[in-house]
């Protein structure tokens, strides 16, 4: 069929034209905004999964919503090469400026420029994060030197400021688990102050599945603050719809037998449906695709998948630590010891142990429970067994 107007979005971030089985999760974003805004608490919010789940493209949906509710949505993602500190200052900047034109800034908006004109200077020596705002610093406030105080400080300014102008502003982090412990401690410690004073500034962040763990590790007090949601495979229905309804808008139906091929391989995982449905769009004839069509596409959409998701992955890992991961992938999909890995290798738990921490800190495995580890990207040992040999000592 033609390609020119295929619907199907396999890239990353981007949303695709059916948005199945997150409705649950929109309105409860809808209820967080305005409750915060009626000046009730409300927790923050968690979002974890594998690679490939949809939480990118649900920050990006929440960004849309917040701007239809009238806040401000400030959509960052987190990277272990960025200070953080730095990166805040700017995004607050951002946020002063979309909250309200600067000539018609009120007293707590001027305040809270001020503030992180403090903010600024305490983070670098320069204070270029905010020189153009043209404002002084608010001596006393946001200058400590500590992080979790001075981010405390700017938060709530920019919460009183936002609050004075009856609105908001939304946070939306991408790749939490890149923050280093000290960083989203003093995150947490913002976001605490924040929901005792009822001010409408929050936080949804997205992260790898051991997201919770960290939550914990920074601050014992961080499960009470945030609610954390978990995003998995689709569920069969709204597999069907992600696939199918794109392809009704245009007229074009499945195959009963051709749907359920594709909802068997991908598993659910909307990613992997998009690239499935893209593949199969551009090499189907016409309306019904068939069961034929979609078998057919299988080995392309599994090409496509190993050279692009899969590939940009395993080009962080280093031979060495590529046989390692082939050899858990041995074991399966599911959380493995390290000394069952070590096994497969015929070596020692010490022998690997460093290749398992180097992967967890390279993002292609996380520590759900202690003392074990599995992939971050849903189908990855499929990937590696067919892709690398099995190696011994």
């Amino acid at each position: 069929m033609d390609p020119r107007i295929n619907p199907y979005t396999p890239n990353a971030g981007v949303r695709p034209p059916a948005l199945a089985g997150r409705g649950e999760d929109l309105e409860s974003f809808d209820i967080m905004l305005e409750r915060l805004q009626r000046g009730r608490a409300e927790q923050a919010v968690l979002i974890t999964g594998l690679r490939g789940v949809g939480k990118t493209v649900l920050l990006g949906a929440f960004a849309e919503q917040a701007s239809l509710l009238g806040w401000v949505p400030v959509e960052a993602e987190i990277s272990p090469d960025v200070s953080f500190g730095p990166r805040m200052a700017q995004l607050v900047r951002r946020a002063l400026i979309e909250l309200a034109p600067r000539d018609r800034w009120r007293e707590r908006l001027k305040r809270a420029a001020g503030v992180l004109r403090s903010f600024s200077l305490t983070v670098s020596s320069d204070g270029s994060m905010t020189g153009s705002l043209e404002v002084d610093p608010v001596q006393g406030l946001a200058d400590s030197g500590e992080l979790g105080e001075d981010l405390t400080d700017l938060l709530v300014a920019l919460g009183e400021g936002a609050a004075e102008q009856d609105t908001g502003v939304a946070f939306l982090f991408d790749e939490v688990q890149f923050l280093a412990r000290e960083e989203f401690e003093a995150l947490i410690r913002a976001l605490h102050k924040l929901a005792q004073r009822r001010l409408p500034v929050t936080l949804v962040g997205a992260g790898l599945p051991h997201l919770p763990r960290l939550a914990g590790e920074a601050k014992s007090y961080a499960e009470r603050l945030f609610s954390f949601r978990s995003l998995g495979p689709l569920g069969v229905l709204d597999a069907i719809e992600a696939l199918t309804e794109p392809a009704n808008e245009l007229e074009v139906a499945f195959d009963e037998r051709a749907v359920d091929a594709v909802i068997a391989y991908t598993e659910g995982y909307p990613y992997f449906i998009q690239e499935y449905g893209k593949v199969l769009w551009d090499r189907a004839e016409g309306s019904p695709i068939t069961a034929i069509e979609a078998v057919e596409a299988q080995a392309v959409v599994e090409a496509r998948l190993d050279g692009s998701f899969f590939q940009v992955r395993i080009q962080r890992a280093s031979e060495q630590e590529i046989v390692y991961l082939r050899a858990m992938a041995e074991l399966g999909a599911a959380p493995q010891r390290s000394a069952d890995v070590a096994a497969v290798l015929g070596m020692s738990s010490e022998a690997v142990g460093t290749f398992r921490t180097r992967l967890i800190a390279k993002g292609l495995l996380y520590s759900p429970t202690y003392g074990r580890a599995a992939f971050t990207v849903p189908q990855f040992d499929r990937f590696l067994r067919r892709s690398f040999p099995l190696h011994g000592r």
